[in-house]
Protein backbone atom coordinates (compact mmCIF):
# COMPACT_ATOMS: atom_id res chain seq x y z
CA UNK A 1 0.00 0.00 0.00
CA UNK A 2 1.15 3.23 -0.92
CA UNK A 3 1.14 5.99 1.75
CA UNK A 4 -1.03 8.29 -0.52
CA UNK A 5 -3.94 5.19 -0.34
CA UNK A 6 -4.48 5.85 3.20
CA UNK A 7 -6.55 9.20 2.23
CA UNK A 8 -9.33 7.06 0.52
CA UNK A 9 -9.26 4.24 3.50
CA UNK A 10 -12.69 4.02 5.10
CA UNK A 11 -12.80 5.23 9.06
CA UNK A 12 -13.14 1.97 11.54
CA UNK A 13 -16.28 3.56 12.58
CA UNK A 14 -18.18 4.90 9.13
CA UNK A 15 -17.76 1.10 8.32
CA UNK A 16 -19.42 -0.03 11.11
CA UNK A 17 -22.02 2.51 11.31
CA UNK A 18 -22.75 2.03 7.45
CA UNK A 19 -23.34 -1.63 8.23
CA UNK A 20 -26.64 -1.13 10.48
CA UNK A 21 -25.40 -4.57 12.06
CA UNK A 22 -25.45 -4.67 15.92
CA UNK A 23 -22.79 -4.27 17.58
CA UNK A 24 -21.79 -6.10 20.36
CA UNK A 25 -18.09 -6.07 22.64
CA UNK A 26 -15.71 -9.63 22.48
CA UNK A 27 -14.03 -8.56 25.88
CA UNK A 28 -14.25 -6.84 29.46
CA UNK A 29 -11.90 -5.15 31.72
CA UNK A 30 -9.86 -1.85 31.17
CA UNK A 31 -10.10 -3.16 26.82
CA UNK A 32 -13.79 -3.04 26.91
CA UNK A 33 -14.39 0.18 28.94
CA UNK A 34 -12.53 1.97 25.88
CA UNK A 35 -14.05 0.84 23.68
CA UNK A 36 -17.15 1.40 25.12
CA UNK A 37 -16.51 4.91 25.85
CA UNK A 38 -15.29 4.84 21.98
CA UNK A 39 -18.96 3.46 20.83
CA UNK A 40 -20.45 6.20 23.27
CA UNK A 41 -18.34 8.83 21.84
CA UNK A 42 -19.47 8.48 18.04
CA UNK A 43 -22.86 7.59 18.46
CA UNK A 44 -22.41 3.95 18.24
CA UNK A 45 -24.70 1.62 20.48
CA UNK A 46 -23.53 -1.04 21.97
CA UNK A 47 -26.49 -4.12 22.02
CA UNK A 48 -24.32 -6.47 24.32
CA UNK A 49 -20.92 -7.80 25.55
CA UNK A 50 -19.95 -11.54 24.94
CA UNK A 51 -16.51 -13.94 26.09
CA UNK A 52 -15.69 -16.91 24.93
CA UNK A 53 -17.95 -19.49 25.75
CA UNK A 54 -15.19 -21.13 28.27
CA UNK A 55 -15.50 -17.92 30.14
CA UNK A 56 -18.86 -16.59 30.92
CA UNK A 57 -20.25 -17.50 34.73
CA UNK A 58 -22.96 -15.00 34.70
CA UNK A 59 -20.75 -12.07 35.22
CA UNK A 60 -21.66 -8.71 33.86
CA UNK A 61 -20.06 -5.73 33.37
CA UNK A 62 -20.44 -2.40 32.98
CA UNK A 63 -24.36 -2.70 32.79
CA UNK A 64 -24.43 -5.65 30.75
CA UNK A 65 -24.97 -9.18 31.37
CA UNK A 66 -21.71 -10.98 29.64
CA UNK A 67 -23.43 -13.23 27.49
CA UNK A 68 -21.84 -16.43 25.31
CA UNK A 69 -20.49 -15.91 21.61
CA UNK A 70 -22.56 -18.66 20.60
CA UNK A 71 -25.63 -17.47 22.23
CA UNK A 72 -25.50 -14.32 20.69
CA UNK A 73 -25.05 -16.16 16.98
CA UNK A 74 -28.11 -18.24 17.78
CA UNK A 75 -30.48 -15.27 18.63
CA UNK A 76 -29.12 -12.44 16.77
CA UNK A 77 -27.64 -13.66 13.64
CA UNK A 78 -25.13 -11.17 12.01
CA UNK A 79 -23.52 -8.70 13.88
CA UNK A 80 -20.63 -6.79 14.27
CA UNK A 81 -17.79 -7.47 16.65
CA UNK A 82 -15.51 -5.12 18.48
CA UNK A 83 -12.76 -6.52 19.77
CA UNK A 84 -11.61 -4.96 23.33
CA UNK A 85 -8.77 -6.90 24.64
CA UNK A 86 -4.96 -7.18 23.49
CA UNK A 87 -3.30 -10.79 23.18
CA UNK A 88 -0.15 -12.02 21.56
CA UNK A 89 -1.13 -15.95 22.28
CA UNK A 90 -1.06 -17.65 19.30
CA UNK A 91 -4.59 -19.87 20.07
CA UNK A 92 -6.30 -16.71 20.93
CA UNK A 93 -5.60 -15.17 18.18
CA UNK A 94 -6.61 -17.93 16.02
CA UNK A 95 -9.88 -17.35 17.83
CA UNK A 96 -10.22 -14.05 17.13
CA UNK A 97 -9.38 -15.08 13.40
CA UNK A 98 -12.17 -17.94 13.40
CA UNK A 99 -14.96 -15.22 14.56
CA UNK A 100 -13.56 -12.93 11.71
CA UNK A 101 -14.36 -15.10 9.29
CA UNK A 102 -17.85 -15.34 10.87
CA UNK A 103 -18.71 -11.96 10.97
CA UNK A 104 -17.11 -8.38 10.63
CA UNK A 105 -14.54 -7.57 13.40
CA UNK A 106 -12.89 -4.50 14.18
CA UNK A 107 -10.76 -3.26 16.79
CA UNK A 108 -10.66 0.20 17.30
CA UNK A 109 -7.47 1.67 18.35
CA UNK A 110 -7.80 2.95 21.52
CA UNK A 111 -4.84 4.49 24.00
CA UNK A 112 -3.20 2.53 26.28
CA UNK A 113 -2.50 5.28 28.45
CA UNK A 114 -4.30 8.84 27.79
CA UNK A 115 -7.55 9.73 26.92
CA UNK A 116 -7.17 10.80 23.25
CA UNK A 117 -8.29 7.84 21.02
CA UNK A 118 -6.75 7.64 17.10
CA UNK A 119 -9.27 9.66 14.54
CA UNK A 120 -8.79 9.64 10.38
CA UNK A 121 -9.57 13.48 10.60
CA UNK A 122 -6.57 13.57 13.08
CA UNK A 123 -4.02 11.69 11.15
CA UNK A 124 -5.22 13.59 7.86
CA UNK A 125 -4.75 16.80 9.63
CA UNK A 126 -0.63 15.55 10.24
CA UNK A 127 -0.13 14.18 6.99
CA UNK A 128 2.80 16.39 6.74
CA UNK A 129 4.51 14.86 9.62
CA UNK A 130 3.16 11.39 8.63
CA UNK A 131 5.13 12.25 5.35
CA UNK A 132 8.12 13.48 7.38
CA UNK A 133 8.34 10.14 9.65
CA UNK A 134 8.00 7.64 6.90
CA UNK A 135 10.81 9.66 4.70
CA UNK A 136 13.09 8.88 7.32
CA UNK A 137 12.45 5.33 7.90
CA UNK A 138 15.92 3.49 7.00
CA UNK A 139 14.51 0.07 5.31
CA UNK A 140 11.15 -1.36 3.19
CA UNK A 141 9.92 -3.16 6.05
CA UNK A 142 9.92 -0.10 8.30
CA UNK A 143 7.73 1.90 5.14
CA UNK A 144 5.63 -0.78 4.92
CA UNK A 145 5.17 -1.06 8.98
CA UNK A 146 4.59 2.29 9.18
CA UNK A 147 2.10 2.16 6.11
CA UNK A 148 0.03 -0.78 7.32
CA UNK A 149 0.05 0.27 10.95
CA UNK A 150 -1.55 3.47 9.85
CA UNK A 151 -4.59 1.48 7.81
CA UNK A 152 -5.14 -0.37 10.82
CA UNK A 153 -5.30 2.57 12.83
CA UNK A 154 -7.84 3.81 10.24
CA UNK A 155 -10.24 1.24 9.84
CA UNK A 156 -9.75 -1.31 12.95
CA UNK A 157 -9.33 -4.31 10.74
CA UNK A 158 -6.66 -7.21 11.93
CA UNK A 159 -5.99 -7.79 8.24
CA UNK A 160 -4.02 -4.56 7.81
CA UNK A 161 -2.07 -5.72 11.16
CA UNK A 162 -1.31 -9.45 10.06
CA UNK A 163 0.59 -8.26 6.82
CA UNK A 164 3.05 -6.44 8.91
CA UNK A 165 4.07 -9.04 11.28
CA UNK A 166 7.56 -9.35 12.20
CA UNK A 167 8.12 -12.44 13.91
CA UNK A 168 11.85 -11.00 14.16
CA UNK A 169 13.80 -12.53 18.07
CA UNK A 170 14.45 -10.25 20.49
CA UNK A 171 16.25 -8.26 21.23
CA UNK A 172 15.99 -7.13 18.24
CA UNK A 173 19.18 -7.88 15.81
CA UNK A 174 18.85 -4.12 14.13
CA UNK A 175 20.49 -3.16 17.81
CA UNK A 176 23.54 -5.27 17.20
CA UNK A 177 23.86 -5.79 20.50
CA UNK A 178 26.92 -7.49 22.44
CA UNK A 179 28.24 -8.35 25.92
CA UNK A 180 29.98 -5.01 26.09
CA UNK A 181 26.86 -2.83 26.50
CA UNK A 182 26.02 -0.46 29.26
CA UNK A 183 22.64 -0.82 29.48
CA UNK A 184 19.73 1.70 30.77
CA UNK A 185 16.27 0.06 31.27
CA UNK A 186 13.39 2.34 31.64
CA UNK A 187 10.26 0.52 32.45
CA UNK A 188 12.49 -2.66 34.01
CA UNK A 189 8.95 -4.72 34.57
CA UNK A 190 10.14 -7.71 36.06
CA UNK A 191 13.34 -7.73 34.69
CA UNK A 192 12.49 -9.06 31.34
CA UNK A 193 14.20 -6.86 29.26
CA UNK A 194 17.57 -7.49 30.77
CA UNK A 195 17.62 -11.26 30.93
CA UNK A 196 16.36 -11.63 27.27
CA UNK A 197 19.75 -9.51 26.32
CA UNK A 198 22.21 -11.49 29.05
CA UNK A 199 20.72 -14.40 27.25
CA UNK A 200 20.93 -13.29 23.90
CA UNK A 201 24.72 -12.23 24.34
CA UNK A 202 26.11 -13.76 27.21
CA UNK A 203 26.83 -10.23 29.37
CA UNK A 204 26.57 -7.01 29.55
CA UNK A 205 28.31 -4.73 31.77
CA UNK A 206 26.56 -2.83 33.24
CA UNK A 207 22.65 -2.47 34.01
CA UNK A 208 20.76 0.55 35.13
CA UNK A 209 16.93 -0.73 35.55
CA UNK A 210 14.16 2.16 36.12
CA UNK A 211 10.61 0.48 37.53
CA UNK A 212 7.84 2.66 39.46
CA UNK A 213 5.25 0.05 40.81
CA UNK A 214 6.35 -1.88 43.62
CA UNK A 215 5.49 -5.28 42.73
CA UNK A 216 7.06 -5.39 39.27
CA UNK A 217 10.24 -3.80 40.91
CA UNK A 218 10.60 -6.45 43.57
CA UNK A 219 10.30 -9.22 41.15
CA UNK A 220 13.04 -7.09 38.55
CA UNK A 221 15.34 -7.03 41.98
CA UNK A 222 14.90 -10.63 42.39
CA UNK A 223 15.29 -12.01 39.03
CA UNK A 224 18.16 -9.97 38.13
CA UNK A 225 20.02 -10.29 41.71
CA UNK A 226 22.73 -12.77 40.29
CA UNK A 227 23.61 -9.74 37.91
CA UNK A 228 26.35 -8.06 39.95
CA UNK A 229 26.89 -4.70 37.94
CA UNK A 230 23.23 -3.95 38.56
CA UNK A 231 21.55 -0.56 39.87
CA UNK A 232 18.15 -0.91 40.50
CA UNK A 233 15.63 2.50 40.65
CA UNK A 234 12.36 2.45 41.84
CA UNK A 235 11.22 5.31 39.87
CA UNK A 236 9.25 6.59 37.16
CA UNK A 237 11.41 7.72 34.36
CA UNK A 238 10.73 11.27 33.90
CA UNK A 239 12.00 14.80 32.02
CA UNK A 240 13.53 15.56 35.72
CA UNK A 241 13.97 14.57 39.07
CA UNK A 242 10.87 15.27 41.54
CA UNK A 243 7.27 13.35 42.49
CA UNK A 244 4.78 12.20 40.43
CA UNK A 245 0.58 11.31 40.55
CA UNK A 246 0.95 7.22 40.34
CA UNK A 247 -1.90 4.72 39.62
CA UNK A 248 -0.36 1.14 40.87
CA UNK A 249 -1.47 -1.90 39.22
CA UNK A 250 -0.92 -5.44 38.50
CA UNK A 251 1.93 -6.44 35.69
CA UNK A 252 2.09 -4.12 33.12
CA UNK A 253 -1.01 -1.58 34.24
CA UNK A 254 1.14 0.98 36.66
CA UNK A 255 1.09 3.98 34.86
CA UNK A 256 1.91 8.10 35.55
CA UNK A 257 -1.97 9.82 36.22
CA UNK A 258 -2.95 12.87 37.48
CA UNK A 259 -4.47 12.31 40.37
CA UNK A 260 -3.43 8.85 40.95
CA UNK A 261 -4.31 7.12 44.00
CA UNK A 262 -0.46 6.90 45.06
CA UNK A 263 3.04 8.75 44.63
CA UNK A 264 6.22 8.02 42.69
CA UNK A 265 9.69 9.06 42.57
CA UNK A 266 10.65 10.79 39.07
CA UNK A 267 14.05 10.56 38.36
CA UNK A 268 15.77 11.77 34.46
CA UNK A 269 18.07 9.36 33.16
CA UNK A 270 20.81 12.10 32.79
CA UNK A 271 20.63 12.30 37.16
CA UNK A 272 21.49 8.60 37.25
CA UNK A 273 23.56 8.59 35.17
CA UNK A 274 25.16 11.91 36.21
CA UNK A 275 27.54 11.55 33.12
CA UNK A 276 28.31 8.18 33.16
CA UNK A 277 28.86 6.29 29.79
CA UNK A 278 25.57 4.42 28.01
CA UNK A 279 25.14 2.40 25.13
CA UNK A 280 21.40 1.04 25.18
CA UNK A 281 18.37 2.62 26.59
CA UNK A 282 14.93 0.73 26.31
CA UNK A 283 11.72 3.06 26.70
CA UNK A 284 8.87 1.49 27.43
CA UNK A 285 7.21 3.51 30.27
CA UNK A 286 3.66 3.58 29.29
CA UNK A 287 2.94 6.82 27.64
CA UNK A 288 6.01 8.84 29.43
CA UNK A 289 7.81 8.22 26.46
CA UNK A 290 8.37 11.38 25.22
CA UNK A 291 9.37 12.93 29.16
CA UNK A 292 11.39 10.15 29.56
CA UNK A 293 13.14 11.29 26.27
CA UNK A 294 13.34 14.72 27.22
CA UNK A 295 15.07 13.47 30.58
CA UNK A 296 18.35 11.74 28.40
CA UNK A 297 19.27 14.19 26.19
CA UNK A 298 22.51 15.26 27.62
CA UNK A 299 23.26 11.20 27.54
CA UNK A 300 22.31 10.62 23.81
CA UNK A 301 23.56 13.55 22.93
CA UNK A 302 27.05 12.81 24.66
CA UNK A 303 27.11 9.12 24.41
CA UNK A 304 24.60 8.27 21.17
CA UNK A 305 23.68 4.93 22.78
CA UNK A 306 21.41 2.54 20.73
CA UNK A 307 17.37 3.09 21.23
CA UNK A 308 14.81 0.94 21.78
CA UNK A 309 11.37 3.32 21.90
CA UNK A 310 7.60 1.72 22.67
CA UNK A 311 5.34 3.35 20.44
CA UNK A 312 1.97 1.94 21.05
CA UNK A 313 0.83 3.58 24.72
CA UNK A 314 -0.65 6.55 23.37
CA UNK A 315 -2.40 6.27 19.78
CA UNK A 316 -0.21 8.72 17.80
CA UNK A 317 3.11 7.57 19.43
CA UNK A 318 4.30 6.44 16.06
CA UNK A 319 4.57 9.51 14.69
CA UNK A 320 5.36 11.58 17.43
CA UNK A 321 8.19 9.86 18.83
CA UNK A 322 10.05 9.53 16.15
CA UNK A 323 9.69 13.13 15.43
CA UNK A 324 10.93 13.88 18.37
CA UNK A 325 14.15 11.71 18.01
CA UNK A 326 14.66 13.25 14.24
CA UNK A 327 14.20 16.83 15.92
CA UNK A 328 16.77 16.36 19.06
CA UNK A 329 19.02 14.01 17.51
CA UNK A 330 21.54 14.03 14.55
CA UNK A 331 23.37 10.67 12.70
CA UNK A 332 20.45 8.15 13.39
CA UNK A 333 18.95 5.47 11.56
CA UNK A 334 15.28 4.73 12.19
CA UNK A 335 13.50 0.84 12.15
CA UNK A 336 9.72 0.45 12.57
CA UNK A 337 8.43 -2.79 13.73
CA UNK A 338 5.63 -4.66 14.39
CA UNK A 339 5.59 -7.86 16.82
CA UNK A 340 2.99 -10.28 16.22
CA UNK A 341 0.08 -8.78 18.53
CA UNK A 342 -3.68 -8.33 18.32
CA UNK A 343 -4.48 -5.16 18.25
CA UNK A 344 -1.57 -2.87 17.55
CA UNK A 345 0.93 -3.21 20.86
CA UNK A 346 4.56 -4.33 20.49
CA UNK A 347 5.41 -1.71 17.76
CA UNK A 348 9.06 -0.31 18.41
CA UNK A 349 11.07 1.53 16.86
CA UNK A 350 15.04 0.74 16.49
CA UNK A 351 17.38 3.48 16.55
CA UNK A 352 20.96 3.16 15.19
CA UNK A 353 23.88 5.30 14.31
CA UNK A 354 23.96 6.31 10.18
Amino acid sequence: MELSELCGLKSCEDSIKESGLPVYIYGMGNGGEKVLKWCSDRGIKAEGVFASDDFVRGQSFMGYRVQKLSDIERKVGEFTVLCAFGTELPEIMAHIDEIERRHPLYAPDVPVAGDEAFTKAGLMERFADVQRVYDALADEQSKRVFTGLSAYKITGRLGYLREIFTDEPKPSPLLGLSSDEIVCDLGAYNGDTVLGLLKATGGCKKVYAVEPEKRNFQKCVKNCTNISSAEFYNAAAWSHDGVLDFEGGSGRQAKLETGGSGKIAARSLDSILSGRKCTYIKYDVEGADIPALEGSCETIRQYHPKLYCSLYHRCFDYIDIPLYLMEHFEGYRYFMRQDRYYPAWETYLVAVDE
